[in-house]
């Protein structure tokens, strides 16, 4: 009898406020996810993604399989309104448990995109593999896309690394 590889969950958390347009980092990171898209559709993944800008986030989706539908949201994905990166964590990790319980055999993943300017930073672990991608550029940069990721136990990664 073949077996197939356990299933993937991949949450993708986006910070799309207002200052993610600057220096062309949210152009850049679409560049990230379109790629990541890609991934998940050949590893047959389900992805989760989770919205945050404006006034609160909103889920985009919630689980299901990686398509080519993911292309007419990551263009509509604009830059705009406020940060509400800690109440989209804070969304998450009670998302996940639920979805740790009617899915205990997969694995899950979660990428949190940021420029790291929210006016709240703390965070939880969310217990799972997870990095963060630091969108933040400009001359002034305040560093706390690094202290994020320390709190969330997220491996740190730079945009202009990637």
């Amino acid at each position: 009898m073949r077996q197939g590889p356990a299933a993937q969950l991949w949450l993708v958390i986006v910070d799309a406020s207002a200052s993610t347009q600057r220096h062309g980092a949210l152009r850049d990171a679409k560049g990230v996810l379109a790629a990541l898209f890609d991934s998940a559709y050949r590893a047959r993944a389900r992805l989760a993604l989770l919205n945050a800008s404006g006034a609160s986030p909103r889920w985009a989706r919630q689980g299901l399989k990686a398509s080519a539908a993911l292309q007419g949201w990551l263009a509509a994905l604009g830059g705009g309104g406020g940060t509400p990166l800690a109440e989209a964590l804070a969304l998450a990790g009670p998302w996940l448990a639920r979805r740790r319980a009617a899915c205990p055999e997969e694995q899950v993943r979660c990428l949190v995109i940021t420029d790291g300017r929210v006016r709240e930073l703390e965070a939880q672990p969310l217990g799972c593999a997870t990095w963060l991608l630091d969108i933040e550029r400009g001359a002034l940069r305040l560093g706390r896309g690094r202290v994020l990721a320390q709190q969330l136990g997220a491996q740190y990664l730079h945009i202009d690394g990637v």
